[in-house]
């Protein structure tokens, strides 16, 4: 017997569908910006400056100024993506109390253990 999605949540269901998947592109995008930026080597430069900082107060600044730059990028980065995180986690529970799942971009029944048979929300034999 094939399962099938009340009719009156179809709308709803392609609208959180659509937004999951831009979550996802967000989520995606935000999670690169993080990693590039703790892997800037701009505390290198810092770490270069602290070395001439005994003798000079502008390299003393220009140490914490690098080092402050390159937190300041990594905090940025994690709190956008955690913002995404929040969004996608969001419609994620609604997709649960649904009773359907995600993997990856691909959506199943949450009974579906085999991921054998994949969901179109945009095909109208689902709804019953």
């Amino acid at each position: 017997m094939e399962r099938t999605i009340p009719e009156q949540d179809k709308f709803e269901l392609q609208q959180n569908y659509r937004r999951y998947l831009k979550y996802q592109d967000q989520y995606d995008d935000a999670f690169n910006n993080l990693k590039q930026s703790r892997a800037s080597r701009v505390w290198l430069a810092g770490l270069v400056a602290l070395l001439f900082s005994p003798g000079s107060d502008f390299f003393l600044g220009a140490a914490a100024a690098l080092f402050g730059l390159y937190f300041y990028r990594i905090g940025s980065a994690w709190y956008t993506s955690f913002q995404i995180d929040e969004g996608r986690e969001e419609v994620l529970r609604w997709f649960s109390s649904k009773g359907l799942t995600f993997e990856g971009r691909i959506l199943y029944f949450g009974d579906d253990r085999l991921l054998a048979n994949p969901i179109d929300p945009f095909a109208d034999e689902i709804y019953g």
